[in-house]
């Protein structure tokens, strides 16, 4: 097997193919890249001297600086939604910011992130509330600005795969709108109300998706949205109710990415989800973001004994336990067992189990890494 371009590795993988070596994603998805702090000390060690740029103000995770990209080998590279030149989004102050939805968000001192404060749902509000909100506008130009110009430039100085974030389909947007102590007591108790607001979203998303997609759909390499749908021991809703109301809509929704993209279509939820993975393939996902291996049922090598060829994997490292507290020996022995659980015929993107949090040592970031990128896997052995 002759070396591969980083976008044909990716693409194999994410085919059931066998690609030369498992492809390495930092920071291609909002789950995939580093917290602020830890970057730092990352820059540093690579000798990078520009300004930290935030791919996401709430959790304050960054964009990966190229430098930093070309140095570990990584394969992929992410294009983002522009910001939107009318609307609700506004700084209020230093450590407080209003979004697009509306959503206020605080960052508490002493803490890396920003919390939700105030949501502009909740509380008692009927169906006409939802209806007459103040909803961002799919079509401000802002959104698709900048987009082909980001694509052009990747395909022009790298050979990488191009990862497009579109937005999140409706559950965690629903969510911060309307509070999740409101959230949750809707799904037991007005069930109707949450439909109504799940569909005001979508008909945002979803439009705002179709723009996106019109301009570089068929120019990426893979499309990602999320909706965190897993705890650590169990769904955050029964799967009938998953079935009933929320699957329908997350079909509608991928279906529409699909009409205009023939990109690999990324799914991105946390937690304890393989009980929904039969459905994901169903309604068309063809990639799951993460395995998140803390988290009830999802043991990488069940889930490729189960789901080799159907379904790929991207990130699977111990992002909760090994990786911020293991030494780098540990964390090499991490990555050799993730690549021999999911790698064998493809259908692994290897990345970090989530954003790398500022605890993690540096030396167990590089060890990740570079030990991904270097390390042979038996069934390549037998193969050669």
């Amino acid at each position: 097997m002759g070396t591969m371009t980083a976008r044909e590795r990716v693409r194999a993988a994410l085919s059931h193919h066998q690609p030369d070596r498992v492809p390495l994603d930092l920071g291609g998805m909002n789950s995939s890249s580093m917290v602020v702090e830890g970057y730092e000390r990352l820059r540093r060690h690579f000798g990078v001297e520009a300004e930290v740029r935030l791919a996401d103000r709430m959790q304050r995770i960054v964009e990966i600086d190229e430098p930093i990209l070309r140095a570990l080998a990584i394969d992929t590279r992410r294009v983002t939604l522009g910001t939107p030149d009318a609307g609700l989004a506004a700084n209020l102050g230093p450590r407080l910011y209003r979004d697009m939805w509306g959503v206020v968000r605080e960052n508490p001192e002493g803490s890396y992130y920003y919390d939700l404060k105030t949501c502009p749902l909740a509380g008692e509000i009927t169906a006409a509330d939802i209806l007459r909100y103040p909803w961002p506008n799919p079509d401000d130009p802002g959104f698709v600005r900048g987009l082909k110009a980001r694509v052009r430039w990747i395909r022009d100085h790298t050979d990488a795969a191009i990862v497009l974030a579109v937005p999140a389909a409706f559950v965690h947007i629903s969510q911060y709108l309307r509070g999740f102590e409101d959230w949750f007591c809707d799904c037991a108790a007005d069930m109707q109300r949450l439909e109504v607001l799940f569909d005001a979203v979508m008909d945002v998303t979803l439009q705002l998706s179709r723009n996106v997609l019109r301009e570089v759909g068929h120019e990426v390499d893979v499309l990602f949205f999320a909706d965190d749908l897993g705890t650590q021991d169990s769904l955050i809703v029964s799967r009938d109710l998953y079935r009933k109301h929320i699957k329908p809509r997350h079909r509608k929704f991928v279906t529409a990415l699909r009409e205009l993209s023939p990109a690999t279509i990324a799914f991105h939820s946390c937690g304890a989800v393989a009980s929904l993975i039969e459905d994901f393939i169903d309604i068309g996902v063809q990639c799951l973001n993460p395995v998140q291996v803390s988290a009830a049922g999802m043991n990488p090598a069940e889930l490729k004994r189960k789901y080799r060829g159907r379904m790929a994997f991207w990130g699977g490292t111990d992002s909760q336990g090994l990786v911020p507290r293991g030494t780098a020996d540990e964390v090499r022995r991490m990555v050799e067992k993730l690549i021999e659980d999911l790698g064998e015929g493809g259908g692994l993107i290897f990345a970090n189990g989530h954003n790398i949090q500022p605890d993690v040592p540096l030396e167990n970031v590089l060890a990740m890494f570079e030990h991904a990128r270097a390390y042979a896997p038996s069934f390549a052995r037998a193969a050669s």
